[in-house]
């Protein structure tokens, strides 16, 4: 099993994929197991076999209401983000589209 080796701040772990658009709609890849857990929640990868630990429980919440929204934005302004907590969880979310734990589009109901 691969296992993540980095983790950003908001802990999402580190990966090298597309560029993060926070215009775009995103969702939990369909691939991806999201399982909560007392420190946050694991994401399992069956397509990769890559596991990443989530950190923050308002992370958690943003990834799983992610394709309840028209955008990355839209998702940030729901969960009250405010804009000088915005780079560390953009970090976090862009971390896990690089690892393809979210991916660009709606899937209405794929999420947990």
């Amino acid at each position: 099993m691969t296992t993540a080796t980095t983790t950003v701040p908001g802990g999402a772990a580190a990966g090298n994929g597309p560029a993060f658009d926070t215009a775009t709609a995103w969702t939990l890849n369909p691939k991806v197991a999201l399982r909560p857990e007392p420190f946050g929640a694991l994401l399992y990868h069956f397509g990769t076999r890559k596991l990443s630990f989530l950190k923050n429980l308002t992370v958690v919440d943003l990834v799983r209401s992610l394709a309840e929204h028209p955008s990355a934005d839209a998702a940030l302004q729901a969960a009250g983000i405010a804009d000088a907590d915005r780079p560390l969880y953009l970090q976090a979310l862009s971390a896990l589209a690089g690892s393809g734990m979210i991916i660009e589009g709606h899937t209405p109901g794929v999420n947990p």
